[in-house]
């Protein structure tokens, strides 16, 4: 199994483009070397042959992702056709902009099979402008929860609920984080000899969730945040962590210390805010949670099991 991270950052990306906190502003005119490597939106590629692949999350910056990435342009010259792709699948871990808006990049013509659950699923069918994405070549195809589904030969996905809410755009005056259902989901990745879990979304570690992972060969899990009141300290927001549906790194509720005594081989922090400290490879957080086991993730970053 081959997995190659499209996008390492949360929503807005590294830097975000109207943000002047210190990550960002490392970036900008006049401002001194950049914290990190700029980093795209959430998203990574999977495939079992190096042929086919399987994207988890349509981030809105999947035409740079494809750019950057030879992996999933189309193959020229030996009878390949003048419109092809290696894209043969999509997935949605939930409804949230920055893992739906890629599909309106995928609207010309092209097929694959888009795969999410029949909640995620009723989120785009409401918005009209994803009726783009033609349906007569890009099936809408639903996937149960908990129900094995090979969707590509030999790479068999299982979608599995994490403590989540609904998207931003969809919240009412009174917001469940920790719902538990179709709304947000982890993915289980496996071949006949690899298994792997992608959870770029989570709000807190539930005694089922551990269990599932525990002793797991490689786990991409929510590195949103490393405080949970991050953006409050930075000055550019008022929510916390929690709030968004995200668990924070550090702290005793935090992802550091549920992953601890589980037992997982390789453990990867995606989905990362721009405000996040761990981007700074010579911080203090980007040592702790490199002490305590951890990588943090960059765009093109691979993995093979």
């Amino acid at each position: 199994m081959r997995l190659i991270v499209l996008g390492a950052a949360a929503g807005g990306g590294l830097p975000q483009w109207n943000c002047a906190a210190a990550n960002s502003a490392s970036y900008w005119a006049g401002s001194a070397t950049p914290v990190a490597p700029a980093a795209t939106q959430s998203s990574l590629a999977v495939s079992v042959d190096g042929a086919r692949w399987l994207v988890l999350n349509a981030s809105p910056d999947l035409r740079a992702q494809i750019m950057a990435t030879p992996a999933l342009q189309p193959r020229t010259g030996n009878g390949h056709g003048l419109r092809n792709s290696p894209i043969a699948a999509v997935m949605l871990t939930n409804g949230d902009i920055d893992h739906v808006v890629g599909l309106l990049s995928l609207r010309e013509g092209q097929a694959f099979d888009l795969w999410a659950t029949a909640g995620i699923h009723d989120v785009l069918d409401q918005n009209p402008l994803f009726e783009a994405v033609n349906r007569a070549i890009v099936p809408r195809r639903i996937i149960a929860l908990d129900q094995p589904m090979e969707v590509l030969p030999g790479l068999t996905t299982t979608l599995f609920a994490v403590p989540g809410k609904v998207p931003l755009y969809m919240e009412g005056e009174s917001v469940d984080t920790q719902l538990m259902g179709e709304q947000t989901v982890g993915v289980e990745i496996a071949t006949a000899t690899a298994r792997a879990f992608y959870i770029p979304g989570c709000a807190t570690m539930v005694p089922a969730l551990a269990e599932r992972l525990r002793g797991a060969a490689l786990v991409l899990f929510d590195g949103t945040v490393f405080h949970d009141d991050e953006m409050i300290r930075e000055g550019v927001g008022h929510k916390t962590g929690a709030r968004m549906g995200h668990m924070a790194m550090a702290g005793p509720d935090g992802s550091l210390a549920a992953f601890d005594a589980l037992g997982v081989a390789l453990r990867v922090y995606v989905h990362i805010n721009n405000t996040n400290p761990v981007w700074n490879p010579a911080g203090a957080e980007r040592a702790a949670v490199e002490a305590a086991g951890w990588t943090v993730a960059h765009d093109g970053m691979e993995i093979t099991l």
